[in-house]
């Protein structure tokens, strides 16, 4: 039987990151399967933000308890939708998990691309505090004038922060008019440094043709539609779906519910959920690239898997 290599460490901490639709997932289950062969025990760490809540499975290309294929999955449905998610809770959650599993000998191998979640673990960094009154009139403002006119308010005193945020994303524009208000210092300030570590890891990243992927983003919109979103959210309309403040927001539950409301048609529901998922996906590449200690693999490469093996010390 085939033995790990003597360099390698078996509690090195691991990541395969990048933007929606490149194959991180695969990625990640190949090389726990990898390990697993070599008699090294692994575990899956989900870092997709959405992936936390149970029931939102469709929209959010959640792999199927068939789909993980015997490998250790953490981190997936352990939010009800009316619970909100944030970085500063992930991070509480996360490294602790990571940290148990490294003192039991698995490797942590953590997957998935949300941006300031996955920073939030990996980098030296501690959340500012809140302002509860400030941030429930923030909200109320949000619901009063909607995401535009709040990301325009944050334009005008960070503009360097509300480049890194979608217009749509009312709930991230809050939170950074918060820590401005907090710290009196800009948003940016207030990120992770990208260069410093919380502990060892190995970033694995992958990218590809900007023009491929969005054909490849387009495509699978239509068949979260085709495989039955609209179900799903219905269904999550009963369990409290628009009452989430998190979950209600997120790309395609947003445009379905919208579809279920009459607010929107099926075809422009679905143009909406495609044109916001490849934004999403320009701003995912634009935040991983500052990442210098990254190694990027091509999604379409089909040596990419023994690429990654290499740079983790296993081949």
């Amino acid at each position: 039987m085939a033995q790990l290599p003597p360099s390698f460490d078996p509690t090195k901490l691991l990541a395969v990151v990048g933007s929606t639709g490149t194959g991180k997932s695969e990625l990640g289950l190949k090389i726990a399967e990898r390990l697993a062969e070599l008699g090294q025990p692994a575990a899956i760490i989900n870092c997709d933000s959405m992936q936390f809540y149970k029931g939102m499975n469709i929209g959010t290309a959640k792999l199927s308890v068939a789909e993980r294929r015997g490998v250790r999955h953490e981190l997936l449905d352990w939010l009800e939708i009316t619970d909100e998610s944030t970085a500063a809770g992930y991070q509480a959650v996360a490294r602790p998990l990571i940290e148990q599993l490294q003192a039991e000998g698995i490797t942590p191998i953590m997957v998935g691309g949300s941006m300031l979640y996955i920073a939030a673990v990996l980098n030296t960094f501690e959340f500012p505090g809140n302002d509860e009154a400030y941030r429930a009139q923030l909200e109320a403002d949000l619901i009063e004038h909607g995401p535009h006119e709040m990301h325009r308010r944050l334009a005008a005193i960070d503009p360097i922060a509300a480049s890194r945020i979608i217009v749509e994303n009312g709930r991230r524009t809050v939170r950074a008019l918060e820590i401005i208000h907090v710290t009196g210092k800009p948003f940016a300030a207030a990120l992770p440094e990208e260069t410093e570590s919380w502990q060892p890891v190995v970033q694995l990243g992958l990218t590809g043709d900007r023009e491929d992927l969005r054909a490849r983003l387009e495509k699978r919109v239509h068949l979260m539609w085709q495989n039955g979103l609209l179900d799903e959210v219905a269904e999550l309309a009963t369990k409290g779906l628009r009452e989430g403040k998190t979950a209600s927001r997120a790309i395609g539950y947003a445009q379905a519910l919208a579809q279920l409301d009459g607010e929107l048609s099926q075809d422009d529901a679905i143009a909406d959920t495609v044109r916001l998922t490849q934004k999403y996906a320009r701003r995912q590449i634009s935040w991983f690239k500052r990442d210098e200690r990254i190694h990027w693999l091509d999604y379409a490469d089909p040596t990419n898997f023994d690429q990654a093996l290499k740079l983790i010390g296993l081949n």
